[in-house]
């Protein structure tokens, strides 16, 4: 299930009343160095970095129209002695975790890596994320 963190933090100072587009805003400035990095696990809880996914220039975007913020991150794949479970992406204050795979509808997943993530040690992986901001606006 994804999670949420760090929301709260991101608007508290923004005066007056919050809609999507000053969302939007504190988001785009929020994320515009993100990173996605994308953990296994080896025995019981060792969690893993298996790829460190950084913001493509001009990969991030506000979709007006749908209230949501779309953005792309790419990066090396550094390990592959386990199957990717988890991602966290990470902006300054706001971030974004849950589980993930590489296999499609596999139950209680939310992010499904896409098939440029190959598991071979230095690929380059592609990800496409894509934040809708009417559940975040209901949350405060």
């Amino acid at each position: 299930m994804r999670q949420i963190h760090g929301l709260e933090k991101l608007v508290e100072q923004q005066p007056g009343r919050l809609n999507a587009q000053i969302l939007a805003e504190l988001l785009l400035t929020d994320l515009h160095q993100c990173r996605c990095s994308i953990y296994g696990t080896i025995g019981d809880d060792d969690r893993v970095l298996l790829a460190e996914l950084a913001l493509l220039p001009g990969g991030i975007e506000y979709e007006m129209f749908d209230q949501r913020i779309d953005l792309v991150v790419a990066g090396p794949i550094l390990r592959n002695d386990c199957v990717p479970l988890t991602y966290r992406l990470q902006g300054e204050q706001f971030a974004l975790s849950g589980r993930c795979s590489m296999i499609a509808r596999v139950c209680g997943v939310d992010l499904y890596l896409q098939r440029s993530y190959t598991g071979v040690v230095g690929d380059i992986a592609r990800q496409k994320f894509a934040i809708p901001l009417k559940p975040l606006l209901q949350m405060l």
